[in-house]
């Protein structure tokens, strides 16, 4: 049996990412803060160098899936942000370098904020990076890191754009929209009320990220994304119309950012040319989903 190492196992996307390893037949180690659903968990700090190294060569991965990444742009400590996506992401690759038994596929997830502000309709991978924030600068910077090691390891790079679904953190926008309509509350605060985002579900960036494993793409990065971009007032009304009530929305100045991004909209043709995929969920059905399951919590 083929195993499969997924870092970032106990996060969001982790818990997706592992489930569909298992149905592809993968037994899944894990690295993760705490007891996750893969078939092994190891407790492992991506900033510790020689931790890495002992949980790599116990893992012995033939594919590895690295999503784990600090990725609240809000979070106050800025250093955390280059400690563990950058030199993080190095400690796993030095650690994958030195294994006697290569991986056959590394999947290392970057992220879309490194396009910044284009100024174009839509971002494909050929747009210039031009970061705005900690975030997106570490996972630039990462990026360049992990280009150095393109000769010496089967490596694709993903950036996904703005994806949610059930489970995910209140933290992020979408969750705390939907968690507040399945409160039942009569009003909620909230940012500019026109940005908008090319939002994915995070079933299909899953699914998007196991068919390029299965692919021999490598040496370029790969947006995962829908080409469309919807408002954060399209998604009030949609959660309106879901379920069956009007919500008043306050702008709270503290939280419209001044280096916001008005729009992120993404270029997939690269993603369909290399797997054949194109995003299955339409972003009412996520919303659906997600208002179901936190009604149920």
């Amino acid at each position: 049996m083929p195993t499969a190492l997924v870092t970032g196992a106990s996060g969001f996307t982790g818990r997706y990412m592992i489930d569909a390893l298992k149905k592809r037949g993968f037994k899944v180690v894990g690295f993760g803060s705490e007891i996750t659903n893969a078939d092994e968990t190891l407790a492992c700090d991506l900033t510790d160098a020689a931790a890495v190294q002992a949980a790599v060569e116990k893992a012995q991965p033939d594919w590895v899936v690295h999503l784990a990444a600090l990725a609240f742009v809000g979070h106050a400590d800025q250093e955390a942000f280059y400690r563990v996506n950058v030199f993080g992401t190095l400690n796993l690759l030095a650690a994958l370098g030195e294994q006697k038994k290569a991986p056959q596929r590394i999947l290392i997830a970057s992220s879309a904020n490194i396009y910044g502000t284009p100024g174009v309709e839509l971002i494909s991978e050929d747009i210039c990076p031009a970061p705005v924030n900690h975030y997106a600068c570490s996972k630039l910077a990462m990026e360049h890191m992990v280009a150095t090691w393109a000769d010496r390891l089967p490596i694709v790079i993903a950036r996904p754009f703005n994806y949610t679904g059930p489970g995910q953190d209140e933290r992020f926008l979408i969750p705390k929209i939907v968690g507040h309509f399945a409160r039942n509350e009569a009003s909620i605060e909230l940012g500019n009320l026109d940005v908008s985002r090319d939002f994915s579900d995070v079933r299909d960036v899953v699914e998007a990220y196991v068919r390029l494993l299965d692919t021999e793409v490598a040496g370029e990065p790969v947006n995962i994304c829908t080409n469309r971009a919807t408002s954060l007032r399209e998604i009030i009304g949609l959660m309106e119309d879901i379920a069956g009530y009007r919500i008043t929305v306050a702008v709270n100045p503290a939280f419209v950012r001044a280096n916001e991004i008005p729009t992120l909209r993404g270029d997939n043709r690269r993603l369909f040319a290399a797997t054949g995929f194109a995003p299955k969920a339409d972003l009412r059905h996520t919303l659906e989903d997600m208002l179901a399951v936190a009604r149920a919590d």
